[in-house]
């Protein structure tokens, strides 16, 4: 049975863009909610179809060495976890609706590993930028933990937003251009599939 794992078809491209800058953008009237769902690829194409949601960058978070390259972010050691940064309008979708979709459509129970994608660097973590962000993402924790809503504990980290560095211009927008590869149709596919199907009412139209 083949295996598929994000890192198997990041292999096969090549790093097109050696600046890599933080991408955090701040507008008027907008906010910034940063996410780890496993392989950002998944988790761009799913917050990408959110009405509110402006604009999504994949790229890294959580580490310290600065301007990390994908390839010193999946050898695991770098501290950087793969992430999704979500500029959205809080006037037309809140960060609990946002929360809602982030415990959704990834498994929060399993430590460094979704599916087969292994390793800390796709760790399901939230990054908070304010301390209100911070009490919800730890209040739905702990209420989804007591109401034992997995069979499994929660693992996901919540810790304070302190760095975030864009991918490589291959990995955005990944899907949507994408399409095709094996990743996209065997494990991007279904999760979008499900993830349309429990939150149509927040969908955009395209």
């Amino acid at each position: 049975m083949a295996s598929f794992s994000c890192i198997e078809q990041k292999k096969q491209k090549k790093n097109m863009n050696d600046e890599l800058a933080d991408a955090q953008v701040i507008t008027e009237g907008l906010d910034t909610a940063t996410f780890g769902t496993g392989c950002f690829w998944c988790t761009e194409a799913i917050f990408q179809r959110l009405k509110g949601v402006t604009k999504v960058t994949s790229g890294y978070s959580g580490g310290t060495i600065g301007n990390p390259t994908y390839e010193e972010v999946c050898k695991g050691t770098s501290g950087y976890a793969e992430v999704c940064q979500v500029v959205y309008d809080p006037a037309t979708i809140s960060y609990d609706e946002l929360l809602k979709v982030f415990w959704k459509v990834h498994d929060p129970t399993t430590l460094n590993r979704q599916g087969n994608d292994v390793g800390p660097q796709y760790r399901s973590v939230i990054f908070y930028h304010s301390d209100d962000q911070k009490e919800k993402a730890e209040h739905y924790k702990e209420e989804l933990n007591k109401i034992e809503a997995y069979n499994s504990p929660v693992v996901t980290a919540v810790e304070p937003y302190s760095n975030f560095y864009a991918a490589e211009d291959y990995h955005q927008n990944y899907y949507n251009e994408n399409g095709g590869q094996a990743y996209c149709h065997f494990v991007i596919q279904p999760k979008i599939k499900k993830f349309e199907e429990v939150f149509r009412d927040k969908l955009k139209t395209f």
